[in-house]
């Protein structure tokens, strides 16, 4: 039996915390805020550095390919919904969070219609932009309370700076989730052509 390799391992502790995450999110006061702040840092970090070591050391594998994506989506997923709930995010800035989980919904059909073609998506400068702008504005707005008295001049404390983030995350998450489904229909148009001129 193979061992597991270590970005799998920090793909696999990324799953591991987010329900951990889940737990600290509902602890009350200064605590309530630095903890889950702290474990979505570090999660987002893993994302970054398994992916690195991957290609570093030659360790891309199947596993990895198919559980990376799956632990963005849940962690992001997840403190998007608990934002929500607990009223961070309200009235329309629900919509730049509909907006942002839809496209991993979408995303990851294409991709899996993708996997059993010869096509691929390629990740961009600006899909990599928009993930980093994603993972800042929910970053901030996890601080909650202790954010707004560390970052607060004239009219933008540490949640508004989140939600303007959100919002262009949000519009960036538009852009290049529409370039990829346009891609991917093409793609199918094409594929069902091919299949009529047969």
């Amino acid at each position: 039996m193979n061992k597991m390799k270590i970005p799998n391992i920090l793909t696999i502790g990324r799953i591991i915390i987010v329900p951990v995450f889940v737990l600290t999110f509902f602890i009350p006061g200064f605590f309530g805020d630095l903890i889950p702040f702290f474990l979505f840092v570090l999660a987002s970090f893993t994302d970054y550095l398994d992916g690195l070591l991957a290609r570093l050391f030659k360790e891309e594998s199947k596993l990895g390919e198919l559980l990376d994506p799956i632990a963005d989506k849940i962690l992001v997923a997840t403190a998007l919904i608990l934002l929500v709930m607990n009223g961070t995010i309200k009235n329309y800035e629900v919509i730049a969070a509909v907006i942002i989980l839809t496209r991993e919904i979408l995303i990851s059909g294409l991709r899996e219609f993708l996997a059993r073609t010869s096509l691929s998506i390629q990740v961009t400068g600006l899909t990599k932009l928009k993930t980093l702008l994603q993972m800042l504005s929910i970053a901030i707005l996890l601080t909650g309370e202790s954010g707004n008295k560390l970052i607060n001049f004239q009219d933008y404390n540490a949640q508004t700076i989140g939600i303007i983030l959100l919002w262009l995350s949000a519009f960036l998450t538009l852009y290049t989730g529409y370039d990829y489904v346009r891609k991917g229909i093409d793609h199918a148009i094409n594929e069902d052509n091919n299949r009529d001129i047969q």
